[in-house]
This record gives structure tokens, sequence and C-alpha cells, in this order.
């Protein structure tokens, strides 16, 4: 008879979220795909980075809240952050963040020790204890 610690079920300590329409996202799954990295998969637009989530991700970001901030899709531009993001507190930032996806970043991965945004295959590798790959130097830009 097997013991308890049999039935429990183990979780992915790595979330990413990802828009099915970005093929910078695309890479990004193929590459955790290829290196046998468990992962959870949320899309971006429907289910954003809650502000817990947000948080982590800056300190991981050293502060830096433009790093969060997919400052090339069309909703930045439309609300016209680029001037307004200097003025807005953190928590401001974080909550507008929180409330619309197409603002974030992405992809936005979130592991145990690490968040990473954007795909670099090297900075990834590096996250991730892989040796890194042909691609080094090869730089993935958004959508």
């Amino acid at each position: 008879m097997g013991s308890a610690l049999d039935s429990i079920v183990t979780f992915p300590a790595v979330t990413i979220y990802t828009y099915s329409n970005c093929s910078t996202c695309r890479d990004a799954v193929k590459w955790l795909r290829a290196q046998g990295v468990a992962f959870v998969e949320k899309p971006i637009r429907e289910m954003p980075p809650s502000v817990a989530e947000l948080k982590r991700m800056l300190e991981f970001q050293n502060g830096s809240l433009r790093q969060l901030f997919n400052s090339s899709g069309q909703d930045y531009r439309a609300l016209g952050l680029a001037d307004k993001l200097p003025a807005m507190t953190e928590a401001e930032s974080l909550a507008l963040l929180a409330g619309n996806g197409r603002l974030v970043k992405r992809p936005f991965v979130l592991g145990e020790t690490f968040g990473l945004v954007g795909f670099h295959q090297a900075e990834w590798a590096r996250a991730f204890g892989e040796p890194p790959t042909s691609n080094i130097g090869r730089r993935m830009t958004n959508d």
C-alpha cells in the first residue's frame, strides 16, 4: 500500500502568461517544452497577472515598472502611457496592468526564484539553469 505522499499532486513551479497570436510567446513555450520544463500557461489577455504576481515580477526586474509594460502595444500608445507612466504611483501602475493584460509585456514568466519578461533565449537559459544553445544572441521581440 502506498503512503499518503504518493497521492500528493505536484504543480509546476513556473507560470507563463502568453498571447496566442504572439509569435514570441509561441517561441518561448516551444523553448520551455524543448528544455523539458513543466509549466502552467495562462492567457494574458483573459487572465492578466495579479497585483501580487506583478509585485513579485517587479522585484525580479529591480523595481523597473517600465519593464512590465508592453510599450509597443496599441493600448499602451492609445492611453498615452509613455507620458503618464512617470507620474503614476506603483500601486496605480500595477492596478492598471492587473486590469488589462494587453498592457503587460509578454511572455511574462514567474518561477520560484526568477521572473522574466520578453523572450531572450540566453537570459532564459541562465534562469532555468540550462546551457545556452546555438541561438545565443538572437533577440526575439514582442509582436
